[in-house]
């Protein structure tokens, strides 16, 4: 088991003084595990009772005593029989039974103790409860026993912990920030997106404004795959059962996936025989049956198009591009506004090269990642290389194709001049990837942009080019997507940008506001020139005073502001308010702004400091 770091000693002891506490406050509660996380800490709880804000204040003051008291954390090893009757002792049989037997026969089984409270764990902790300077106890929310729906949900209370009250209070108040710039209120706020429980939870809807801002990005990132060689191809949302079969898809990760559709005709000759459910499940699962699956991945079908004309090695690199939308089948519990749906178009592109090829384009794939984060602002990232567990079955393919696969992506690795860390186990089961981890302006760590090398679906669909030899050669294949998934990242830009789009990516760029009604239809015709430039413009024609109308439009996030009085109506001028850059501000003539807002558009600048 790995060792706990320091902070998550810290995380992990004040889960069980929470524990502690809720025993002494709520002493019928059953209790399940209590691990630390990556933020903070959390315990899931068992209790008829539901938990409330004031009931965490109470627990907070209850948890404050128990560190008073200085309790010491003492490890104690035993048998699997006496591990049973000190649980059963404890009358915590109903949950910790379980988490008892889930420890294989052989390794230690212990408890730590603090006070009076006792409870099975691995550990580690620190030596006293008085070591926890600095913790909060943050939110309830419900989580399902084992994180399986057909399981009795809980009460999972979160709370974080760290060394210092100075480092909790800059956590909570980035928390704070958090809270304010979540995508979900801010989306809803400007109208970007809707998510309708009559359209599916996990699917979303992009409103006008929203699918402004990702036709911009998908501008953005078509010009540069122009510039790098692509070819752009459109697949069908649906493809045949056996497309996934040959890929490895289905039916080994068909719990991520929608459930098959079966041909009309096949399913009436089934039921004419009497098919049940189980035997058309355990059918399509045996290839016996045919059908129809929503495409979890665009990669099968582009090795079809690449698959529909031969390739001589003078051919390659082949590079084919698609906005390709995918289904996968995410547990409600799971969802996520837009950073975690059902439904998710990808900006996915597939590179078929051969093995002398695969090193440049992949430095050019990253190349690409690189300039869509810098043009963004989204400078501070790491990259993690993630390889194939060696203990894991789930990973296809020969494994000396897999060592010259995570070899290329290491030497890659090592070039690039970013910290870079390998994590054994995240690699797709088809072959290993580099990702990018991406640090918003808040600290909070998003994993964004992937390139993947993939020596086993060309050897899985047969895929050839002829080489210089004349005789036929497998192409090696790479994945890569810079924005990953469009919902996903336009949901990390919203809370990135707090909703404060650079002027080229705002929904509304330019709101052209009149002093009075004498200069309505002079900010009309403003509006025109805007609109002939190309600019996204908006009027505010409301009968209110100046200062509503700017705070209105502060609200609306619209990143400039143009004031038109009587005197610049009469010099054919306006006045220019900008969020996005101060340098702007000033009164000049209709061309003349006009001009300078269209080179920060066409800069595609980020909004000043």
């Amino acid at each position: 088991m790995k060792a706990m770091t320091p902070l998550e000693e810290l995380r992990h002891s004040t889960s069980h003084v929470l524990a502690t506490a809720v025993l002494r406050l709520f002493p019928e509660t059953k209790l399940d595990i209590g691990p630390p996380t990556d933020t903070g800490f959390y315990y899931d709880f068992d209790l008829e009772h539901k938990f409330t804000a004031e009931d965490l204040e109470a627990l907070e003051a209850e948890m404050k005593k128990v560190i008073k008291e200085n309790q010491k954390f003492e490890r104690q090893e035993c048998s699997r029989e006496e591990a049973t009757k000190i649980i059963q002792d404890f009358g915590q049989a109903e949950y910790k039974l379980g988490r008892l037997a889930d420890i294989p026969e052989g390794e230690p089984i212990s408890f730590y103790r603090n006070g009076d409270f006792i409870d099975l764990c691995a550990g580690t902790h620190v030596n006293y409860t008085k070591k926890i300077k600095a913790f909060k106890l943050l939110s309830v929310a419900g989580a399902y026993h084992r994180g399986d729906e057909k399981n009795k949900q809980l009460q999972r209370i979160y709370g974080t912990a760290f060394p210092t009250k100075d480092e909790l209070a800059e956590y909570l108040q980035n928390l704070e920030e958090a809270r304010k710039r979540d995508h979900r209120k801010v989306g809803k706020d400007m109208g970007l997106f809707e998510i309708s429980e009559a359209v599916g939870q996990g699917l979303v809807l992009w409103k006008p404004a929203g699918a402004v801002i990702r036709q911009e990005l998908q501008d953005f990132i078509s010009e540069e795959l122009r510039k790098g060689g692509y070819s752009q191809v459109f697949t069908p949302h649906i493809g045949r059962l056996g497309l996934y079969r040959t890929s490895g898809h289905f039916p080994y990760y068909q719990d991520s996936q929608f459930t098959p559709l079966v041909d009309r005709e096949e399913m009436e000759k089934l039921g004419h025989e009497g098919c049940s459910c189980a035997d058309l499940s355990n059918k399509l699962n045996e290839g016996e049956a045919d059908g129809y699956l929503l495409k979890p991945m665009n990669c099968p079908m582009h090795i079809e198009i690449y698959k529909s004309s031969p390739h001589s090695y003078r051919d390659l690199p082949v590079r084919l591009a698609e906005f390709g939308t995918v289904y996968r089948w995410e547990k409600s519990g799971e969802l996520n506004g837009m950073t975690r749906v059902r439904g998710f178009t990808q900006d996915d592109a597939h590179i078929f090269c051969t093995e002398d090829q695969v090193r440049d384009e992949i430095l050019a794939c990253l190349d690409l990642v690189k300039t869509v984060f810098n043009t963004l602002g989204m400078k501070d990232y790491r990259v993690r290389v993630g390889l194939r567990d060696p203990d894991s079955s789930k990973y296809v393919g020969a494994a000396e194709k897999w060592d010259k696969a995570e070899n290329a992506l290491r030497e890659v690795a090592q070039s690039l001049e970013v910290p870079f860390t390998e994590e054994s186990g995240e690699a797709a089961f088809y072959g290993p990837k580099i990702d990018f981890v991406v640090k918003d302006v808040i600290g909070r760590e998003w994993q964004l942009g992937t390139v993947q090398v993939d020596y086993n679906l060309p050897e899985r669909f047969k895929i050839e080019y002829i080489g210089a030899d004349n005789q036929p050669h497998r192409p090696v294949m790479l994945h890569r997507a810079p924005f990953g998934s469009m919902e996903r990242f336009v949901g990390v830009l919203i809370e990135h940008f707090g909703g404060n789009f650079p002027l080229w990516l705002a929904p509304e760029q330019v709101r052209v506001l009149p002093i009075s009604e004498k200069t309505n239809a002079y900010a009309a015709e403003v509006v025109n020139q805007l609109k002939a430039a190309g600019m996204r413009v908006g009027l505010d024609r409301h009968d209110e005073k100046l200062g509503a109308k700017i705070r209105r439009a502060e609200l609306d996030k619209v990143p400039t502001m143009l004031i038109c009085g009587e005197k610049e109506a009469e010099a054919g001028q306006v006045s220019l308010r900008s969020r996005v850059g101060k340098s702007l501000e000033g009164t000049a003539s209709v061309a003349d702004t006009v001009a300078k807002l269209k080179a920060v558009i066409d800069a595609k600048a980020l909004p000043e400091a």
